[in-house]
């Protein structure tokens, strides 16, 4: 065997057959590279639940000094990943192969609307890892001191690059290593917000009328357009909580069959995670009067304050806020996963429709669009260099982009209901569901960009746009190969009367 190919596969493993599998009576040979709900809410759910280590944090710091208002974002966050879960169940059920928000779009709004939500699809996946292990050298570098911060991003960048290695060993072996420190997250950061909401029992039942009459002190020294305002701007910056959901109709294919029930599962763990992880972080931010500390998440202050409320050894008590954190890092890790399994499918679909080079719908030896994930995990370490990894500018990028898909798959079942109104028993629901979510992720967007244009909305509007050129390019290379073909054709297509000017061959040429 080359060398060259030895050290391949000392890298990235040795070639799996994908008819192959050790399962007895397994329902069909794809069982090696799909996934049951469980395992799904593991591998694509993580992108969902890791949002909520800087999402709500990015909200609750918008309101600024008027935090009784944290109480109503609470709700909100809480109300709104319910709405977008359900909304997104219905792209399941339409779409059971996957393709996601792509697929809706292009099939319900037509080409170009479908390219416009595939290149958003493909920086949001960029941006997922990139975003993913900036946040999570962040919680790692709140517990080092301010000396050790010029190493991030290296740090970083290393992350990457291990991150690439992994997923070029495919899915299910990344997710052997990835599981524990998921399970140890939701049960670590449960127990806090339960313990952080339990300790201040006695200051729940006045949490309400106090909201309120400091409500009615705002509107009334700077009256409601303010307070409202205020509200929405926070609302919306904290858009990057609800990223992530998108990521189970994104990659159906990826399911144990049934699929679509399989997903509705998926959907349902990832919902109830996110809203009582989010939620709860905000409601931990109110009642334990959270401050923003420089080089320190707000999780980790939080989290500091209740761990210290126990008045434990100092060494004790910093070794268990380490853990969380090392935890909560963990999991934003394993959300970076999500851009190396969703971007490559993404990338595939569309190279099927020769937006992108069709070398990108092929498989590797070890099962995984291999092609895919380099461009991916490229792509996140170019933009972390970028940004030196600031996960303020990262988290405007990552949000737009997440919106654009979101507000156009949402439009896309609006017409869909509507279309089949009188074919469609429960159509009215359903229109209401998708035309409700379509007016949250649409404000959002919109507040964003308005926002945050000249704080890195204008960066992400040009890389989406310049991707929308190139895969337009692409797309008309392939069409102007086709009509050379298609030339050449029908330049040496047989005529109809050329049977009767050709002598017929000899029975034997010998």
């Amino acid at each position: 065997m080359p060398l060259a190919n030895k050290v391949k596969e000392v890298v990235i493993g040795k070639p799996q057959n994908p008819l192959h599998t050790d399962v007895v009576d397994a329902p069909d040979k794809r069982y090696n590279i799909t996934l049951v709900a469980f395992l799904a809410w593991v591998s694509l759910g993580a992108d969902g639940l890791s949002s909520a280590c800087y999402g709500p944090q990015e909200a609750f710091l918008a309101l600024g000094r008027y935090t009784h208002l944290g109480l109503y974002l609470a709700v909100a966050t809480f109300l709104t990943v319910f709405i977008i879960a359900l909304a997104y169940n219905q792209v399941i059920e339409l779409f059971p192969s996957g393709g996601g928000g792509y697929k809706v779009a292009t099939q319900l709004l037509g080409s170009r609307a479908g390219l416009i939500s595939g290149s958003a699809l493909l920086v949001d996946y960029v941006l997922t890892i990139a975003i993913s292990i900036a946040a999570g050298v962040d919680a790692l570098f709140s517990l080092l001191p301010i000396s050790a911060q010029s190493y991030k991003l290296i740090t970083e960048m290393a992350l990457g690059i291990g991150l690439i290695m992994i997923n070029l060993r495919s899915v299910k072996e990344s997710l052997q290593v990835l599981l524990p420190i998921f399970i140890g997250f939701i049960l670590t950061h449960a127990g806090l917000i339960i313990y952080g909401i339990i300790a201040h029992a006695e200051g729940l039942p006045a949490l309400i009328p106090d909201t309120l009459a400091e409500t009615q002190q705002l509107t009334q020294q700077m009256g409601w357009i303010f307070a409202a305002s205020l509200f929405l701007k926070a609302y919306s910056l904290g858009g990057g909580t609800y990223t992530g959901l998108e990521a189970v109709s994104n990659n159906v294919q990826l399911l144990r069959e049934p699929r679509v029930i399989t997903g509705r599962y998926t959907m349902l763990y990832m919902a109830i995670a996110l809203s009582f992880t989010a939620g709860g972080v905000i409601l931990l931010y109110l009642l334990w009067n959270a401050q923003y500390i420089p080089h320190q998440t707000l999780n980790a202050v939080t989290f500091g304050s209740i761990i210290d409320s126990w008045r434990l050894d100092p060494v004790l008590g910093y070794s268990l806020l380490a853990i969380v954190m090392l935890l909560e890092a963990g999991l934003l890790f394993i959300a970076a996963n999500i851009g190396f399994v969703g971007g490559p499918r993404v990338l595939a679909y569309m190279a099927v429709d020769s937006w992108i080079p069709r070398q990108f719908r092929n498989l590797s030896g070890r099962l995984v669009t291999q092609n895919g994930i380099l461009l991916m995990g490229l792509g996140a370490l170019g933009i972390l260099a970028w940004t030196d990894g600031d996960v303020s500018v990262l988290v405007v990028l990552y949000s737009i982009n997440v919106f654009i898909t979101f507000s156009l798959s949402l439009l896309g079942l609006c017409k869909h209901w509507w279309r089949n109104r009188y074919d469609e028993k429960h159509y009215k629901s359903r229109l209401m569901l998708s035309l409700l979510g379509f007016t949250v992720t649409g404000g959002i967007l919109i507040v964003t960009v308005v926002e945050k244009f000249t704080e890195g909305g204008w960066l992400t509007v040009r890389i989406t746009g310049l991707i929308i050129t190139l895969c337009a390019l692409i797309k008309r290379h392939y069409e102007g190969v086709r009509q050379q073909l298609r030339t050449v054709d029908a330049l040496y297509a047989p005529r109809p009367d050329w049977g009767e000017d050709l002598p017929e061959p000899p029975l034997d040429p010998d």
